[in-house]
């Protein structure tokens, strides 16, 4: 089977993101798929028990809930594409009904919700297939049309872990630009990245104080939320509102607040 990474080579100066196929994320994580010339989903590193693979928050009753999709037990090493939702149809009836009752009142209810009901009825267990799936979906309703790809198909040294792995995932796929959530600023070093011709930059995204049923703004939650709440007109000035610093410049923005 040919390295679908081949794909990728066809844009000279490419910026990748490279992230774990996550759970209905938040805003930020497509504001980072948005400014990629490609997209990597990690799916073949060790699903991590507590994170945000398998769950997200929501807003209830003017707070943030968590809404997980249970994942069955397995081995403890096991990357994220050898791991399975529970099929019992329950959790997921359980929590489509809890983004009905968040969201009921929203303004684009209507129009996200059929979505949500689609994602949530995907019969296919595997963890990484179906998020991914989500993602891609969440993708063409936003009008992203960044290209997707899984890590577990690109041929690479998969003993490498880390910084060294992403920069491996990076050089494979042809990128000359990394960029991170900002999150990540002390897992990641441009040194590392410069010495393969790899500049890196790390997205900040900006405060989103949309009307949320007239509560209070809550930040940080599931993409779910900024869907309901915005219209399409409204979703590309969201996805732009970050901002992209180079490394050094989080280095010394981080250095002046300590």
């Amino acid at each position: 089977m040919p390295d679908r990474a081949s794909t990728f080579h066809s844009r000279a100066g490419k910026t990748v993101a490279i992230m774990q196929p996550y759970f209905l994320p938040y805003i930020g994580y497509f504001q980072l798929i948005a400014a990629s010339d490609a997209f990597v989903l990690h799916d073949d590193v060790q699903y991590i028990k507590g994170g945000w693979v398998n769950r997200n928050r929501i807003l209830l009753d003017g707070k943030d809930r968590m809404i997980t999709l249970p994942v069955r037990k397995g081995p403890h090493q096991s990357p994220i594409n050898q791991r399975e939702y529970l099929t019992d149809r329950k959790p997921r009836s359980d929590l489509l009904n809890l983004v009905r009752q968040g969201y009921a009142k929203a303004p684009q209810f209507a129009r996200v919700f059929p979505m949500v009901e689609a994602m949530l009825s995907d019969p296919d267990a595997n963890v990484a297939r179906f998020n991914g799936r989500s993602i891609r979906a969440i993708c063409a309703f936003m009008g992203i049309s960044t290209p997707i790809i899984e890590s577990s198909s690109i041929a690479k040294n998969d003993g490498l872990a880390g910084e060294s792995r992403v920069i491996e995932l990076c050089r494979r796929v042809g990128a000359s630009r990394y960029i991170n959530p900002i999150g990540g600023t002390g897992l990641y070093h441009s040194g590392a990245f410069a010495r393969h011709a790899i500049d890196l930059f790390f997205l900040s995204t900006r405060d989103l104080p949309y009307a949320q049923l007239g509560a209070a703004w809550v930040p940080s939650l599931s993409i779910l939320d900024v869907l309901m709440f915005n219209s399409p007109d409204a979703l590309p000035a969201l996805l732009a509102a970050y901002r992209l610093l180079p490394a050094a410049q989080v280095t010394d923005v981080e250095a002046a607040r300590t």
